[in-house]
């Protein structure tokens, strides 16, 4: 038998219903889950680039061709 639990507190609590009778003795073997990373996806990078950015450069376009020969 498998079942998913959460360690708190120093206990290991179920996630689920585990069908074992109360008080029962039982070996347990710890696997530890890890989440896997989220992968950014196109609505988190238009989501980030959406937002204002304030470089203090008010008019942008006046300054265009400044680093023309």
């Amino acid at each position: 038998m498998a079942f998913h639990a959460i360690y708190e507190n120093g206990v290991f609590r179920p996630t689920g219903k585990v069908d074992l009778p109360d008080r029962c003795e039982v070996d347990v073997e710890i696997r530890q889950v890890f989440e896997e990373p989220k992968k950014p996806s196109l609505d988190d990078v238009y989501s980030i680039l959406s937002k204002r950015f304030d470089s203090g450069e008010h008019d942008v376009a006046a300054r265009h061709d400044e680093h023309q020969p």
